[in-house]
């Protein structure tokens, strides 16, 4: 039996396996499970978090339930009360420890990122009612019991659902737009006019859609995307946001220019953004305007006047090299800022180099996204060196550039550095063998939390793979794996198939178009059919013959959605690519051999 003893800010713990929770010397007769108090656990920090969390929160149950006993201290004897239900002042009572403690900063927070009041609020509601739900559940079925046990499901279900919201964090899209019905953000505070059709808007309709925003309001957050603003209907917007800018903490401009031509366009930036100077914002989204050089310049004084962002979305805006230099210039202050992303853009080596120096000065900077922006080995270096100062990086996406190897190889000596990464896309980078290595390895012995791995289309070879198996070995929360469109073939999908055993949250894999026989395939189907909650395994594009195919939806035929298409798979085995190389080598040499004379 394991005691332990609480005091208000200090809790410890012996033994292992069930233990009572004491209370001034009185036994509270509610038990919970240490959470496999076994010695990896011991030394994981999270762990300990979640071992934390579950007391913390049974002795605020313990204190709901009035399970004070002063009266008795040191008589060590059970109390002779029902504990189950509680009542709904307790119920609610526990809502509100709760929600102090999902709004309170921890190790969660630093690295998904803290709730506002609103949604831990909402969150701590519905986690209560899914708790007690499960908890009255178990109590019907046990009619003699005291309810001592179906207290054990609440505070169980209750911890484990919190861990679950504290690890999800905020509520944001992967574009980087908030999602607008999150907990908490009433219709009070969120002014969106993004729904419905895509339309340009005038004058007259701007004075209809923007009426809302006229007179005492609450809103915090305004939304734009999705309509095209004229020049008319920019004059008409400019004292309605100079009158509400003070009150703002949100705005989100993305996709409200489309269409104009580009003298209009820049002059309804430059007057949005003159009429919102001076706000004090948090979140800023200005992407898929389009706007290059001249539309960065044209959001000077809204820029400029930003010391506190905490996210800034500048995707598909067609920032070039010139672009790049301009955001950095106009940015004062970056010290906040916790999500950056420029995806989908022409910055170049150049512009690159000009996003180091916004990267080397966010020191708080979490979220970091510049895929797709034709950046080749220099600006690859220039950015590996910059986040080597984020250390509080958690997700990482430099997808589809063509940093090649050297960039692989600058990248890999800052990944230590990245103690809380969670996700990393590092897909068509020209890695090759020695750039995969060396960031397999690295990754390795960093990241204890890393959840998702992408490095498709590296032309990773069977060479690498004892090192990116290695690395996924390593890594016991990983849910999604993706090494498509690579060179692995049986001897890579064969290490992969063997470092993917024991990863019991694992839900997704991709190695199609692999170059993978049956052999290969076969153990990678056997390896996945072992892990509940599995979803996706994508061995599209390979060389599976026709027999393994159908041995393939054999394995699957309980859960075939948990195969995904074959309808690319070549049985003959061969490359279409090098199939066509090879013919039109052929022709050339029958040619050339028709006039060679003996």
């Amino acid at each position: 039996m394991a005691r332990v003893e609480l005091s208000s800010d200090i809790m410890k713990w012996r033994g292992s396996g069930k233990a009572t929770l004491w209370k001034n010397g009185t036994i509270i007769k509610a038990s919970i499970q240490f959470l496999e108090f076994q010695k990896r656990q011991k030394k994981s920090p999270q762990n300990l978090s979640n071992l934390c969390l579950g007391f913390s929160l049974l002795h605020s149950l313990s204190g709901c339930l009035g399970m004070d006993s002063t009266g008795q201290a040191y008589q060590h004897r059970p109390l002779s009360i029902k504990l189950w239900p509680p009542s709904q002042s307790t119920r609610l009572m526990l809502v509100q420890r709760m929600t102090k403690n999902l709004t309170t900063p921890s190790i969660f927070s630093r690295k998904y990122g803290l709730l506002s009041k609103e949604e831990a609020e909402e969150d701590a509601k519905q986690i209560e009612d899914v708790a007690f739900a499960a908890a009255t559940q178990h109590f019907e079925k046990e009619t003699d019991g005291d309810g001592s046990s179906a207290v054990q499901i609440y505070a169980k279900e209750s911890s484990k659902l919190m861990l679950d919201v504290l690890k999800r964090g905020p509520k944001v899209k992967e574009d980087g737009e908030m999602i607008s019905e999150k907990a908490g953000e009433t219709a009070e505070t969120v002014f969106d006019i993004s729904r419905g059709r895509r339309a340009f808007i005038d004058g007259k309709e701007a004075e209809e859609l923007l009426k809302p925003l006229r007179g005492p309001n609450l809103y915090t957050r305004i939304c734009f995307s999705n309509r095209s603003f004229g020049l008319d209907a920019a004059h008409v917007t400019e004292p309605i946001l100079i009158s509400i800018k003070d009150q703002l903490k949100e705005v989100d401009l993305s996709d409200f220019i489309a269409g104009r031509p580009e003298a209009e366009a820049l002059e309804v930036m430059t007057i949005i953004s003159s009429a919102l100077e001076g706000c004090v914002l948090r979140y800023l989204n200005l992407s898929n305007n389009a706007m290059g050089e001249k539309g960065v310049r044209a959001f000077r004084s809204l820029l400029k006047s930003q010391s506190n962002l905490e996210e800034l979305y500048l995707m598909n805006d067609g920032i070039s090299e010139e672009a790049a230099k301009a955001v950095s210039e106009l940015l004062p202050s970056t010290e906040k800022l916790r999500v950056l992303h420029f995806h989908n853009n022409m910055t170049g080596d150049e512009g690159a180099i000009a996003i180091a120096e916004i990267v080397k000065r966010s020191l708080a900077l979490e979220d970091f996204r510049c895929s797709s922006t034709r950046v080749d080995a220099d600006g690859g270096v220039a950015l590996a060196e910059a986040l080597g100062a984020c250390r509080h990086l958690r997700k990482l996406d430099l997808r589809d550039n063509m940093f090649g190897v050297e960039a692989g190889y600058a990248l890999s000596k800052v990944i230590p550095a990245f103690a809380d990464l969670t996700e990393v896309y590092l897909s068509y980078l020209n890695l090759e063998d020695d750039g995969a290595e060396a960031l397999a390895k690295a990754l390795k012995e960093s990241a204890p939390s890393l959840e998702i791995l992408d490095m498709a289309g590296n032309d990773i070879t069977a060479k690498a793979a004892a090192s990116v198996a290695a690395c996924i070995s390593s890594k016991q929360f990983l849910t999604k794996i993706n090494l498509s469109e690579n060179e692995l073939k049986d001897e890579g999908a064969v290490l992969i198939s063997k470092a993917l055993e024991g990863h019991r949250q694992l839900n997704e894999v991709d190695l199609s178009t692999n170059s993978i026989t049956w052999s290969g395939a076969r153990l990678l189907a056997e390896v996945v059919m072992q892990k509940p909650g599995f979803k996706l395994l994508n061995i599209n594009a390979n060389y599976i013959s026709d027999e393994g195919i159908d041995q393939l939806k054999n394995i699957f035929k309980t859960s075939p959605d948990m195969l995904g298409p074959l309808d690319e798979n070549n049985p003959e085995g061969e490359d279409p690519e090098e199939e066509a190389e090879e013919d039109a080598d052929r022709v050339e040499l029958e040619s050339r051999l028709k006039g060679l004379g003996i």
